[in-house]
């Protein structure tokens, strides 16, 4: 890998005799949206216009398109990497983005993780099993309501206890009352129970508005964020993973407007401007995702990839108890494994359900 070099693959649909010109077409686009005849500079042509470096067919009709981007156009910038990656080209309808290779120097200019798997059970006394995970819905609750369902999710067990991602500073459930509220009742479980369960707010709004919602949470000893970058932006996400001190949980709303791949943009993307943990709508629930591509998406996550920290697979979406051993064979421990909807549907049952959830991941053995 060049380290000058970004590399962009794409699946581009066109016919044999034009794909060559489409792809170098492609390249001016995502470099110097301009005509090469229109470059004068010699240094520009030779070292900021996109190269492009191979093309091949596809099984599915199209062509596979890779290109050298400048990694000098880039600069460490999140929003600045996702343009010259996709950002006219988005608006191209045969053109979808499938693959991004970055070199080691370029990545940590970026980050990464900071916390990575390692840091979720370390945080968690949690090792050799997947972590389990709920939300706090539906959208409309008061802060002392949500925090008595935090309360039973802490008792039963649960390791992360997040909010749903359309939690955001109500008039119903206002930032600073909820973070209070419901960590609040996350100290008084470890001290009847002495096991850890982290919270993790959603921080949403502008800049300044994420940095003053993460004083609040830090202060209140929360001990995680959640963030959806599609949201609020990717460099919301980057600027999280900079300053927040605690593991980072990426929420993956409105990511399916774009036309890039869901392996490269949760498992990959994410990780590199920060996610430690990504959150994807698994295969059987209320998406559409297949299972081929759900475990694409967690191998990107976890796999060896410029030397950036692994980040946690988080499959979701309409997951319940009784999927509890399928998804165990099928994604493994280093997994955290999301249930919201399927638990608060059990009612008055809801901490007994609770505990057949935790009962199924940490002693499988033991559940028929």
């Amino acid at each position: 890998m060049n380290e000058r070099r970004i590399g962009a693959v794409y699946a581009i649909r066109a016919d044999p005799a034009s794909i060559a010109e489409r792809a170098q077409a492609l390249a001016l686009e995502q470099s110097v949206e301009l005509p090469l005849a229109a470059v004068r500079d010699a240094r520009i042509r030779d070292e900021v216009v996109a190269r492009v470096e191979s093309i091949a067919p596809r099984d599915d009709g199209r062509f596979t398109v890779r290109l050298g981007l400048a990694a000098e156009t880039v600069a460490g910038e999140p929003g600045q990497l996702m343009n010259m990656l996709f950002g006219n080209s988005s608006l191209h309808d045969d053109v979808e983005l499938v693959d991004v290779d970055v070199h080691p120097d370029c990545a940590r200019a970026f980050g990464g993780p900071r916390f990575g798997i390692a840091g979720w059970r370390s945080a968690l006394d949690a090792h050799d099993r997947p972590l389990t995970c709920s939300a706090l819905k539906p959208l409309g609750l008061p802060p002392p309501e949500l925090a008595r369902i935090a309360g039973v999710y802490a008792r039963a067990g649960v390791d992360v206890i997040k909010d749903d991602h359309g939690l955001a500073d109500q008039p119903a459930a206002p930032f600073a009352d909820r973070v209070r509220a419901v960590q609040d009742a996350l100290d008084r479980s470890r001290r009847a129970t002495g096991r850890r369960s982290l919270y993790a707010p959603s921080l949403t709004g502008s800049h300044d508005a994420i940095r003053a919602q993460m004083r609040i949470a830090r202060d209140c000893g929360v001990g995680a964020f959640m963030v959806a970058p599609m949201l609020s932006g990717v460099a919301a996400l980057a600027l999280v993973a900079r300053e927040a001190g605690v593991p980072i949980l990426s929420h993956p709303a409105l990511a399916g407007i774009a036309r890039i791949a869901p392996p490269l943009l949760l498992g990959k993307l994410f990780r590199l401007f920060g996610a430690d943990a990504t959150i994807f709508p698994n295969a059987g629930g209320r998406f559409s995702y297949s299972r081929e591509t759900c475990l694409a998406i967690a191998d990107a996550a976890r796999t060896s990839w410029a030397g950036l920290a692994p980040c946690l697979p988080v499959p979701a979406g309409g997951m319940s108890v009784e999927r509890v051993p399928e998804l165990r064979a099928t994604f493994g421990a280093d997994t955290m494994l999301l249930i919201g909807g399927s638990l608060l549907a059990a009612g008055d049952a809801l901490a007994q359900r609770c505990a057949d959830f935790v009962t199924a991941v940490r002693e499988p053995e033991t559940v028929k």
